[in-house]
């Protein structure tokens, strides 16, 4: 295996774990945007884990970014929707197979 296919895989395992919690958050309470919000901070456990991943995004971004325009990422801005909709385990992958290709 490729490390490019590598970080394709990792990009969908990445996608499947999280949806399987979402998902199961979503078929029991709807499309309930502020209660899933508020569930990610319920407690100090929940709390510290998600703020540590939303800065850690953040910095991602940034660094993405940056690198992106060093090394001619094309379409690098996937990362962003992918990160806002899943979350860093399939930006992250997502990010470092396009930079495979570039």
């Amino acid at each position: 295996m490729t490390l490019r296919n590598f970080y394709l895989a990792m990009a969908i395992v990445g996608t499947v774990v999280p949806w399987l919690f979402f998902g199961a958050f979503f078929a029991q309470n709807g499309l309930a945007l502020p209660l899933f919000l508020q569930s990610l901070f319920a407690n100090g456990p929940a709390a510290g884990f998600s703020a540590d991943v939303l800065i850690s995004i953040a910095i991602f971004w940034v660094w993405s970014w940056q690198d992106a325009g060093q090394h001619q990422v094309a379409r690098w801005w996937l990362v962003l929707p992918a990160s806002f909709f899943v979350g860093l385990s399939l930006a992250l992958p997502l990010y470092l197979y396009l930079r495979e290709r570039a």
